[in-house]
């Protein structure tokens, strides 16, 4: 026991000058070094595109220099502030090559500062974050991220549109030795022109003509030079779902499939997953934007759970990618949270209907039962049946309807959408098909009779979870609730005593924010909400999905810090297929309906109502 004596405070300044000098906390290191390469690299671009940030040195260096060298160095510390700002998002997530990157660039970009600025706060600031660098190396150790050669296009497309914008604000910066009086246009030819190496129609008095050439060369050689690495440097793709591994997941559903109702979902081919060390539990995730993201709850033996869940957090940390869970159980979130240490957030709500309990009588279930009733006498009849039991004719007409009748280009699903139908292995799902013939009884069309489909996958040996829902768009309105009765009429005779249907988002606010008495917050929220709702059918799907009186089960999303949310919430977008950054693919539909071998991978678990639909 150390005894200390009143009013001797010799120990307190030494124990302030060491943690001075032992600078910041290792985990802390690669954020702060983000963030000062931001600015280091943005004092150098300030440097090379406005002249008020010259050093009135270069004129005695030039002497002494090579005779371009005033001009050059506007195009060199350009180029270094640019390569900087690239960098600064891999230091902050702790990626080996930025650190590589950054340990050679900081001191060019010193020297850049030195002759080019006229102060030496850049200079200090750039042999700071050198040094510290060197000094906490270890903390830079995450691998790549998985990559392909789209990033070479969008590397263009962004570099592009930056370097004009930069070029434009170059040419315009010297307006004193600017001969004449260009206008807009002539601005934006001449930064086209110098990105290519080219003279523009514009003219500068002195040395400010070398000086805007040479740093519109160095803009459009940065755009060029990171274009072709990115092309050419070797893909890492995302990882996929291998054989094996969907083997074993298939085992630990045959045994444990009954606890979630996503848990089918886990076998989508383009979810990568990691076991625990006894094989016993997995988890299944897609790695979106540096953010890895599981979905549902873990595969397998609750009791394995932390197991996968840790293997999960080590891959993370080892790519420094963001951990993040969509749409887990309240049991899945307490397990993830206790043994993690991350925050869970209510996500939404999923709408579960006991086939025993369910009825059509009632007044509560008037809407549906004469919306069934008349869209019945129009002639239409229902068949629900097993993947396995459908002939191969029909279940390649019914994959090039669900293509065709998919509503929008892009492939939506990630948490709750399987992504295909019918392929080997998936003979326990369940497909249910709205028919009607013409008037001589005659099965016209590519698709025969068939005008609507709903596909359900196995949740355990008693419950099936809906997986997509698609119908001819001249068919008559009702078709989605059609088949959802037909469902569940028809799920006794399958052995199904459980129906998961859609997830409804922010369920419980907009329940409670329509009930007599809710405060202003709440109303304000779901004002919001309803608002949204014209983009992203937050309202519609929860007013569709409670026509049928489910239960709801409350779904989380698992997060590390609020800051974190948004981030993650853009991910899951991309995800889920709402947000698209790669390219439009023209032929994706014709190609999907011609490999016989393959099913269409566009499939989405949204439920419409019939009022959306229409349009």
């Amino acid at each position: 026991m150390s005894i200390r004596i009143d009013g001797d405070k010799s120990g307190a300044v030494p124990d302030r000058v060491r943690r001075i000098f032992r600078g910041p906390r290792p985990e802390k290191v690669p954020a702060l070094v983000g963030a000062a390469v931001t600015l280091v690299g943005l004092l150098d671009v300030a440097a090379g595109v406005f002249p008020r940030f010259r050093h009135s040195r270069m004129h005695s260096l030039a002497e002494v220099l090579p005779g371009t060298f005033g001009p050059f160095a506007a195009a060199f510390s350009l180029t270094v502030g640019i390569l900087l700002l690239l960098l600064a998002h891999g230091l902050k997530r702790r990626k080996r090559r930025a650190w590589r990157s950054a340990v050679f660039l900081l001191p060019v970009g010193a020297l850049a500062q030195y002759t080019y600025r006229n102060s030496i706060l850049g200079v200090v600031i750039a042999l700071a974050l050198f040094a510290l660098l060197l000094v906490r190396r270890s903390e830079f150790s995450a691998l790549p991220d998985p990559r392909s050669r789209w990033k070479a296009l969008a590397n263009f497309v962004l570099m592009g549109a930056g370097s004009i914008g930069l070029g434009l604000l170059i040419v315009s910066s010297h307006p004193r030795r600017t001969l004449g009086d260009p206008g807009i246009l002539d601005r934006l030819e001449h930064v086209l022109y110098g990105l290519v190496g080219l003279e523009g129609p514009m003219s500068y008095g002195g040395q400010v003509s070398w000086t805007v050439g040479y740093s519109l060369g160095a803009l459009g050689w940065l755009t060029a030079i990171t274009t072709v690495y990115l092309a050419l440097r070797p893909e890492h793709p995302a990882a996929r779902l291998t054989e094996e591994d969907e083997v074993r997941l298939r085992g630990l559903l045959a045994k444990h499939g009954a606890r979630d109702s996503l848990g089918h979902f886990a076998l989508r081919h383009d979810k990568a997953a990691v076991f625990s060390p006894s094989g016993k539990a997995a988890v299944t995730y897609r790695v979106v934007s540096g953010v890895m993201l599981a979905s549902g709850d873990p595969i397998g033996d609750v009791e394995a759970w932390p197991g996968a869940i840790e293997r999960f957090m080590d891959e993370a940390k080892a790519h420094s990618w963001t951990p993040a869970v969509m749409g887990c159980s309240e049991t899945g979130g307490e397990v993830w949270t206790r043994e993690t240490g991350l925050d869970a957030l209510e996500l939404g709500d999923e709408a579960v209907v006991d086939v025993p309990d369910f009825s059509l009588a009632g007044r509560a279930m008037r809407n549906v039962r004469q919306m069934v009733k008349r869209i019945e006498r129009n002639g239409y009849e229902t068949r629900v049946r097993r993947v396995g039991d459908l002939d191969q004719e029909e279940l390649d007409r019914i994959r090039r309807a669900a293509a065709d009748w998919r509503g929008t280009e892009t492939e939506r699903g990630f948490s709750m959408a399987l992504g295909r139908v019918g392929e080997p292995g998936d003979e326990d799902c369940f497909i249910a098909t709205a028919h009607k013939a013409d008037e001589e009884g005659a099965q016209s069309g590519p698709y025969g009779d068939i005008k609507a489909v709903l596909h359900f996958v196995p949740w355990g040996p008693d419950g099936m979870s809906l997986d997509l829902m698609r119908r001819d768009r001249a068919a008559d309105p009702g078709m989605n609730e059609l088949l959802i009765v037909a469902s569940l009429t028809a799920a006794p005779a399958l052995g199904i005593k459980k129906v998961s249907l859609n997830f409804a988002m922010f369920r419980s606010a907009l329940a409670r924010g329509e009930k007599l008495g809710a405060g202003p917050v709440l109303r304000g929220w779901r004002g919001l909400l309803v608002f949204l709702s014209r983009w992203f059918q937050i309202e519609s799907l929860y007013k569709f999905n409670a026509k049928f009186r489910p239960r709801w089960e409350p779904r989380f999303v698992v997060f590390r810090t609020t800051r974190d949310l948004p981030r993650i919430g853009f991910a899951a977008m991309q995800a889920e297929g709402f947000v698209t950054l790669g390219l439009p693919r023209p032929f994706t539909r014709k190609a999907s309906a011609k490999r016989q071998p393959k099913p269409c991978a566009h499939v989405e678990r949204v439920a419409v109502p019939e009022v959306k639909a229409a349009s």
